[in-house]
């Protein structure tokens, strides 16, 4: 018994030194000091010769410091033991190659290979090995071998990877494919690995490349899969006519349960601004879906499509659409989306706030659930606001941040508490609010709070009777009301009394905004360029440089352009809320492949 307390004692007295001796090594090494580290790995090696990361260690120190005599004795000695790991090869081997002994080089690594022939499991190892030391080729050949005399393994994701490093994408595509088809592989993993490969351009050599590839697939072996595949790819290339033929086409075989599919790219391609395709997207999913909400959605989506393009004239047409929706489905918990578009069409697109706010007021007496019930205060405030009936407003924007505290909505509501005590002109409760909402964990509505706030704190030190702030105000009112051209003239009024003021450049950014939605891009350019020339270092620059780029990109086709101010935002304001979608949008206009 005595005995045995000594060893393990003097086991537990010998831990701490190898610990200490394993820390020191490595530091060593990764300072590129290779006698120190050598040194130190030398006696780890000895005390635990199992180790092969050791062993490993001090082989790279050797060869680091050129004993390539010694590194060979060492792995020649444990070749000797007859129970290294056939990797062991591959390492002997790379060591003759460091001294351009080719030969002897080749000759290890076909050892290696010939390990896979007794025992296909040591493929894998073998494989990584080869890896290790950049060799691909033998590495597709030890990966390969393995798999023809065990099919039961799988390395096509190891292979994979190598073609893709060799840039052979078209066997890198059949290899991903091979998983997906063996079940060995999810599609959304093999979907982020493609990606990285696809562009927006269809006529890209890598986007043809994977077509023809999923095509053949499809011959050999007709499966849902590869018609997912193409509609996912025809997504990427914003071909969304092409990707509803083969969603259809799931649908057809799958029926209800790949309906969300369908309503997927409809909304893709709706956000694309493909408001066409979107269109006979979703009369498609009102034509066969047999889920009532569903078909209440797609209609839904069919009027949003209609009002795009929609003038006065077409609004009581539209308002007949929404009163046959509201007879056939009533009022029900779950269509609630349609009294709150109902209710947003009557107020925002007629002005008829006075018949909308009962719609919502009716809806509220269901019984409803948290959120819904939230959801609808939030369409009932924002109605009462356009009504300028503020503390009614304020009311139900507070109820909702009461109940849903930490909530995303619940922080949204936070805002519109500040934005609409910003309308009202009481400037220091909105400001109140806004800096609980700075830290809030919906980066849009972080940046909102953060803008408002500095315009509310930037314009009240200068002007202690805040009349230019007011003036702001009652024009930001006036643009939700949707009553641009008096949004338009009020700002103009700022920008004549208040030249050289603070909120100059404020009222410049809205008017600029409120003139392109009006299709004066002119004109809106032209105060986003003052913005740029006159106000380069403050808060609003990035704000007018990616509105510029977005309507030369978007509106006025002139990638070149657009380009250039993406490009602006990327060297000059890294901090930036719109540094991201620059970045996307740049590289795009530049040619890159983009996941």
């Amino acid at each position: 018994m005595k005995k045995t307390f000594v060893l393990w004692l003097c086991l537990v007295l010998s831990f701490p030194l190898w610990g200490q001796d394993d820390f020191l090594a490595k530091q060593y090494l990764n300072n590129g000091e290779y006698e120190k580290a050598m040194a130190f790995y030398e006696r780890l090696v000895a005390q635990n010769p199992r180790r092969m990361d050791f062993a490993e260690n001090l082989v790279n120190c050797y060869q680091q410091l050129e004993e390539y005599a010694k590194a060979e004795a060492f792995l020649q000695g444990r070749i000797a033991t007859g129970s290294a790991y056939p990797t062991i090869y591959i390492d002997l081997g790379y060591n003759y190659r460091l001294q351009n002994k080719v030969d002897q080089a080749l000759s290890n690594y076909e050892k290696a290979l010939e390990a896979i022939e007794k025992n296909p499991n040591y493929g894998y190892g073998i494989g990584v090995g080869f890896q290790r030391y950049a060799l691909l080729d033998y590495a597709l050949k030890a990966y390969e071998r393995a798999m023809e005399l065990n099919p039961d393994l799988d390395y096509h994701f190891q292979i994979a990877l190598i073609y893709g490093e060799q840039g052979n994408i078209e066997k890198m595509f059949q290899a991903y494919l091979e998983l997906l088809g063996n079940g060995r592989a999810s599609i959304g993993n093999v979907l982020g690995k493609i990606g990285d490969f696809i562009s927006e351009d269809p006529t890209a050599e890598n986007n043809q490349l994977l077509k023809k590839v999923v095509l053949e697939k499809a011959q050999k072996e007709p499966a849902i899969l590869w018609n997912e595949m193409l509609s996912w790819l025809f997504v990427q290339q914003r071909q969304f006519n092409s990707a509803f033929l083969q969603e259809k086409a799931i649908y057809k075989r799958t029926g209800e349960a790949s309906m969300e599919r369908v309503i997927s790219l409809g909304n893709n391609a709706l956000n694309e601004g493909s408001s066409s395709v979107a269109s006979e997207i979703f009369s498609y999913i009102e034509k066969n879906s047999n889920d009532p909400v569903t078909k209440l959605n797609a209609q839904l989506n069919l009027i949003d499509i209609e009002l795009l393009t929609a003038s006065p004239k077409d609004f009581p047409g539209i308002e007949k659409q929404f009163q046959e929706l509201v007879t056939t489905y009533g009022y029900q918990a779950n269509t609630l989306q349609l009294q709150v578009a109902y209710a947003n069409f009557l107020t925002f697109k007629l002005g008829e706030s006075a018949k909308a706010i009962p719609i919502l007021k009716r809806s509220l007496e269901l019984p409803l659930p948290k959120y819904a019930e939230a959801y609808i205060k939030m369409a009932l405030g924002d109605i009462l606001v356009f009504d300028q009936r503020f503390n009614e407003a304020l009311i139900y924007f507070s109820q909702i941040q009461k109940s849903l505290k930490n909530d995303i909505l619940g922080q949204e509501a936070r805002f519109k508490v500040a934005q609409t005590s910003f309308y009202k002109g009481d400037f220091q409760w909105a400001l109140t609010q806004l800096k609980v909402l700075r830290g809030s964990t919906s980066q849009l509505t972080a940046n909102d709070a953060m803008q408002l706030s500095l315009l509310i704190s930037d314009n009240s030190l200068e002007d202690s009777t805040q009349t230019a702030l007011k003036k702001y105000a009652r024009a930001d009112l006036l643009a939700y009301q949707n009553k641009k051209r008096e949004a338009i003239a009020v700002l103009d009024e700022i920008l004549l009394q208040h030249k050289g003021e603070s909120i100059e450049d404020e009222a410049l950014l809205k008017q600029a905004q409120l003139l392109a939605e009006a299709g004066d891009y002119d004109a809106a350019l032209f105060n986003y360029t003052k913005i740029i020339e006159f106000y380069a270092d403050d808060i609003l620059a990035d704000d007018a440089h990616f509105a510029m780029a977005e309507l030369f990109r978007t509106v006025l086709d002139q990638p070149e352009k657009a380009k250039y101010h993406y490009e602006q935002i990327l060297y000059k304001y890294q901090d930036s809320y719109f540094f991201p979608q620059a970045r996307k949008y740049f590289r795009i206009l530049r040619g890159d492949v983009i996941n």
